[in-house]
């Protein structure tokens, strides 16, 4: 007698989609860690970190994110190289970035100032602020879909 025993693990697909993708790049692997468990419990976005600057190309590549967080201050490769690999790969240029930073004020970042032309936060940041900042930067298809996760 043969018995089959299904596993039930992994979500479905479907599910899985219906979040907004967000892929985190930083090279402080604490850092990243700790973004992607707020923003999953917040169970509206699904997270996938990168903490080697010279891999970010190819994990945006592969991840598509609706959403990039960037770091600026990383070795080697800096957010702004990262950021013009991403802008001009006609499969990833759309996709918005932020640049999360510990080189400027909360007030700063409050006052609409852009670097190299995008959005930023500053670190340290609460997780309500990252929530909403992630909110502010998402595009609308994916917001629909995380609030509707």
């Amino acid at each position: 007698m043969s018995r089959t025993i299904e596993a039930n693990f992994l979500p479905p697909v479907e599910e899985a989609e219906e979040k907004a993708r967000i892929l985190i790049i930083d090279d402080s692997r604490d850092f990243t860690y700790s973004i992607k468990r707020a923003l999953e419990r917040t169970r509206r976005y699904s997270v996938w970190e990168e903490n080697d600057p010279a891999k970010a190309h190819q994990t945006a590549q592969r991840v598509k994110p609706d959403l990039i967080l960037l770091d600026i201050a990383m070795p080697e490769t800096d957010g702004g190289e990262v950021a013009a690999r991403i802008e001009s790969d006609l499969t990833l240029h759309r996709t918005p970035i932020v640049f999360l930073t510990g080189l400027v004020t909360k007030a700063e970042a409050r006052s609409g100032l852009r670097i190299q032309g995008h959005s930023f936060l500053a670190k340290p940041i609460s997780v309500p602020d990252l929530v909403a900042g992630v909110e502010r930067h998402l595009p609308a298809r994916s917001v629909q879909r995380a609030r509707s996760a």
